[in-house]
């Protein structure tokens, strides 16, 4: 159920953003191997549910970038991400990446353990604002980051109109494998929806990897991708399907992405 009531969260946010600038940061590259837009989506207390993370890149680049990396072209990311309910605006999930490349040849990719918090957010069934940030630690293989652990803390925040929705995520990225630790990567995604009919929307979603904190990129060799999107809403399943087309040289050609949520309750 959606929470109605607004909770203090300034000095929560503060700690676990001056944790996060006053902590390592890398230069790391790493597999994109889920691709969404956080919103106002919460487990409640005691629910679960699975969302299966699919993306492929059809066109895209060929060469590694570090010993290990598994470049993206024609490769198939598959992602299952586990989550339960908490109460008090919060739920965890734990993510299980895996990877085969071009030649077909599987790579498993290690785990991540994330917890959200959302202690602003409409009750169900209504519109309203939400904010809240979430948190995910991981450990991989060399498939999916050049740094082995790393660290991802992503704000959240948006509005839920009575057809439409719209969400942005401010995103900090960590490496703290040693050689990887100095300012951290910084990178936007948004979306907008719009209620087309009964369970069913329309809109765009927009990714771009700005570069770190110190460093922004220039805007010809940062990664943006922008992507027409549908999503199907019903009580005990989801779809959230899209195709992505690079904005900029740096980017990757085309992506399809797909997420196939499934609730156990």
């Amino acid at each position: 159920m959606r929470l109605g009531r607004r909770v203090r969260a300034r000095s929560f946010f503060a700690a676990l953003l001056l944790g996060g600038c006053l902590g390592p940061g890398p230069d790391a590259l790493a597999i994109v191997d889920e691709i969404q837009v956080y919103t106002d989506d919460l487990d409640a207390r005691g629910e679960s549910g699975l969302e299966l993370h699919l993306n492929s890149t059809p066109s895209g680049r060929r060469t590694p970038d570090y010993p290990g990396d598994v470049p993206p072209d024609h490769g198939i990311r598959i992602t299952p991400e586990f989550s339960w309910g908490l109460g008090n605006g919060f739920d965890w999930g734990v993510y299980l990446p895996t990877a085969t490349d071009a030649e077909r040849k599987f790579h498993l990719g290690g785990a991540k353990l994330r917890v959200k918090w959302l202690p602003v957010r409409a009750a169900e069934g209504l519109g309203g604002w939400y904010f809240g940030i979430n948190n995910e630690l991981s450990r991989v293989t060399k498939a999916f980051s050049d740094s082995r652990w790393n660290d991802e803390v992503r704000l959240i925040g948006g509005y839920r109109g009575p057809d439409w929705l719209i969400g942005v995520n401010p995103i900090f990225g960590w490496g703290l494998s040693p050689g990887f630790r100095g300012t951290p990567d910084v990178s936007l995604a948004w979306k907008a929806m719009h209620d087309v009919g009964q369970g069913f929307a329309l809109g765009m979603e927009y990714y771009d990897d700005i570069g770190t904190l110190a460093n922004r990129l220039p805007r010809d060799e940062q990664n943006r991708t922008l992507y027409a999107v549908m999503e199907i809403e019903r009580k005990s399943w989801s779809l959230n399907f899209g195709v992505g087309r690079g904005l900029t040289a740096a980017t990757d050609d085309w992506t399809v992405k797909a997420i196939v949520g499934i609730s156990f309750n």
